[in-house]
């Protein structure tokens, strides 16, 4: 198949087997390239190439997660997994090692094209071919936990919910009424602990498989190179944990004192964390998808008039399916789609604060994903997570700017904000023990289901609550690490959140304190440049440190704490 100058090869690719897609790839491999010009052309076909391929994954992975009662969707999102993607790792490689021996490799520019060449250059040396069919594996694997989860519901008070419409009820006022929820959501956990437990076994046989086929003698160590982390080590991420156990879990603690102070508890249970301290009804921000949708719009002109137009493409084009329904996938999430441009916004909106900010966070990645869409290549576009999450998180806290687009009183708007800080600060001591856990696992090959919560249990103590009594249901907290999707679907995908708080933060601190319009230029110049650059300069872009020192998150987090509490 010749591609033409001029020619797109867009309607060339046919999907209904891996032999009516490989004739494109052949091209690509057999192509001669003279110049600088015909190799970076040849780049350019490529990523149209799987653009397009990209894009029908995305798509299917969509519908998946959007009903994963359908069968038809099922199995059509299987067999991408089975029948083409482990082609195209094949095929990836001979790619990536045909560019690599390019004579013109030094003549391409060195903006952009140097990030990409270190990445190909790490994925050619890791590359196993004994390992596509194990990831394969693997990826139907995270398949099945989607599907376990996504069937899990409650019934209360004769109706049966989805976990994130129960959770609402856990910011009742009616204590008992929150611990029956709280109760039976732990309960119905429970129900499948079993089947998850055996479930991860078998990813873990897996994934210590692949990262011995690789030359590695862990998955951590083999993750950390896989997922590109190139500007920090395992020993910083355990650093990095120490400095939250130090300083943000005695903050943590100080929240937790205040809460059951003003609730008048002598002893604060789990089931008492989100409910109202002084007794108030629940916030709720908007009463239907389509009022946040719309006020999502509005919110984000307000931080720069041209954010909002984002999102009302996305509902133009049906890019969104905010509601909660059974059937659906847990958890959220914005999927780039890369020969659009134009991403889609998956989530559980039952009315919350929560869900809310989850609103502003998904489209801070929209909103990243439509800056860089005219980037010139995919590996452009795909962005590591530590600058990914900052897109989103920094965007939860400018929109906290203009909340009150959402609640037109000020001391509702007040208590809102009061929220959101005090949950940006103890999500830390949460993602600490996920990634701490996993350090664990994964350099601890071969230990037993016992083992592994034996040491949960410690990084629990470690990290958690000194305040909270989780006494009462002990057997709760033994396997709740089950509920972190990342585990089981995206091993390692979790410190990203932490480093990103950072910069989010160190955002926010410029947009309010400094120059609010020139702290949104930095933002968007960062978001724009893709991963055309390193960590360090895409954080310096967005006017920020890439820096998780102790000396760096205490400042950081003093200053939130400080205005959380002012607004008690």
């Amino acid at each position: 198949m010749e591609i033409k100058e001029g020619e797109t090869i867009s309607g060339q690719i046919n999907l209904e087997s891996w032999a009516s897609v490989e004739p494109v790839f052949n091209e690509l491999l057999n192509r001669e390239n003279t110049s600088v010009d015909d190799l970076r052309r040849w780049l350019q076909d490529k990523s149209e190439i799987e653009g397009i391929l990209q894009e029908e994954l995305g798509w299917r992975y969509i519908r998946q997660t959007c009903d994963t009662r359908n069968e038809k969707f099922r199995a059509e999102l299987e067999f991408f997994i089975n029948e083409i993607e482990p082609h195209l790792s094949e095929i990836g490689d001979k790619l990536n090692r045909k560019f690599l021996d390019s004579p013109f490799l030094s003549e391409l520019p060195e903006s952009g094209f140097a990030i990409l060449i270190r990445g190909i250059r790490k994925s050619v040396e890791m590359f196993r071919k004994d390992n596509i069919p194990l990831q394969t594996e693997l990826q139907l694997l995270g398949n099945e936990y989607g599907r376990i989860t996504g069937a899990m519901t409650v019934e209360v008070n004769g109706e049966e919910m989805t976990f994130q419409k129960a959770a609402n009820l856990l910011k009742s006022n009616d204590r008992a009424l929150r611990r029956e929820v709280y109760e039976k959501i732990n309960r119905r956990r429970i129900v499948d602990r079993g089947q998850l437990e055996e479930l991860f076994d078998k990813m873990l046989v897996l994934r210590q498989k692949v990262a011995e086929n690789a030359g590695y003698s862990n998955f951590r160590d083999y993750m950390f190179d896989a997922l590109g982390r190139f500007d920090y080590s395992p020993e910083d991420c355990l650093d990095f944990h120490t400095s939250i156990e130090n300083i943000v879990v005695p903050v943590c603690n100080q929240f937790d004192e205040v809460r059951k102070s003003k609730l008048g508890y002598e002893k604060l249970f789990p089931w008492d964390t989100e409910t109202d301290p002084e007794g108030r009804e629940p916030l709720e921000p908007f009463k239907n998808t389509a009022e946040l949708t719309d006020k999502t719009i509005e919110c984000f002109d307000k931080i720069r008039n041209n954010y909002g137009n984002v999102i009302e493409l996305m509902k133009k084009e049906g890019h969104l399916d905010l509601e909660t329904r059974v059937g659906k996938a847990p958890g959220g999430y914005n999927y780039p789609l890369y020969k659009s441009g134009l991403p889609f916004i998956f989530m559980h909106a039952s009315g919350s604060l929560r869900d809310m900010v989850t609103m502003m966070h998904e489209g801070g990645h929209a909103l990243h994903s439509w800056l860089s869409k005219d980037l010139e290549l995919n590996d452009f576009k795909n962005t590591p997570s530590e600058i990914a999450e900052v897109a989103s998180m920094a965007m939860e806290l400018l929109s906290m700017e203009h909340w009150e687009t959402f609640f037109s009183d000020k001391n509702t708007l007040e208590r809102a904000r009061r929220y959101q800080l005090e949950k940006i600060i103890s999500i830390l001591p949460w993602i600490a023990t996920v990634d701490a856990f996993q350090h664990w696992i994964y350099t601890n090959p071969g230990h037993s289901p016992e083992e592994r919560a034996a040491e949960w249990a410690k990084l629990q103590k470690r990290f958690g609550s000194k305040v909270i009594d989780k006494s009462e249901f002990p057997e709760f907290e033994t396997h709740s690490w089950q509920r972190q999707l990342h585990i089981f679907e995206v091993p390692f995908y979790y410190i990203e959140y932490a480093i990103a708080q950072l910069g989010a933060i160190g955002i926010w601190k410029n947009y309010i304190s400094t120059d609010p319009q020139k702290a949104l230029d930095s933002y968007e110049e960062s978001l724009r440049a893709g991963y055309m650059y390193g960590l360090p300069e895409l954080y310096n872009r967005a006017g920020i440190r890439f820096d998780f020192s102790e000396e760096y998150v205490r400042g950081l987090v003093d200053m939130v704490a400080e205005k959380a509490f002012a607004l008690d």
